[in-house]
Formats: C-alpha cells, sequence, structure tokens
C-alpha cells in the first residue's frame, strides 16, 4: 500500500490544474495577450512550491496537530496545479518566480541547518 500516496497526489495534481483551467477560462477570455503578473496567482504559486520544497519544515511543526506530510503535500500539489494549469501563457511567469523563491528559501534553511 506504499503506492496510495502517490495516487492521491496525482489525482489532487490533476484536480487543480483542470481547476485552474476552468478558473482561467472565466478570468481571461482572450487569448495570451496580457504581460503583467497575476498577483493572487503569485502567492498561489509562491505557497504551492514553498509548501512543496519545504515540507519537511511544516511537518515538524504541524505533526502536533495530527497532519501528515501527504496532506502538507497534497496541498502543495492542489496549488501548483491550479497555477500550472491555466491558459496556455498564462502563468508561466508566476510559476518560475514561485520556484525560484521557494529554492532561495530551501538553501537558506538549509545552510542555516534548519531542514
Amino acid at each position: 500500500m506504499n503506492e496510495l500516496p502517490y495516487l492521491i497526489y496525482i489525482i489532487v495534481f490533476i484536480i487543480g490544474s483542470v481547476l485552474g483551467l476552468l478558473i482561467s477560462y472565466k478570468k481571461h477570455n482572450e487569448p495570451f495577450i496580457i504581460n503583467k503578473i497575476d498577483i493572487l496567482t503569485l502567492i498561489i504559486s509562491v505557497v504551492g512550491w514553498i509548501l512543496l520544497f519545504n515540507n519537511a519544515l511544516f511537518v515538524s511543526f504541524l505533526s502536533y496537530i495530527g497532519i501528515s506530510s501527504i496532506i502538507i503535500i497534497s496541498i502543495a500539489l492542489f496549488l501548483i496545479g491550479l497555477v500550472i494549469g491555466m491558459r496556455p501563457g498564462y502563468g508561466r511567469y508566476e510559476t518560475v518566480i514561485g520556484i525560484v523563491i521557494s529554492a532561495i528559501i530551501f538553501f537558506i534553511l538549509y545552510l542555516l541547518g534548519i531542514t
């Protein structure tokens, strides 16, 4: 039964991608012509990538109230799926910025010896 978390991760990511596509079609009726960064999408992306890259830090804090790493990674993959699953062209800058910010936080915490 070690495959069950991976199945949960795949299903949650697919649900997030489909919802991201539906939300972006409602929000943007035109093809990709807007070259500005959407703040809400950027926040969702940064939170998702931080939860994914730094889940050990959050598990150590949230294990006291019974939240496991499977739930944290599932939330992270859902948020990442929301951004990655948007219409073509939308969400790509936010995804890259989210990855960079979370990688910087990961390396800072690693150098400090926290994770």
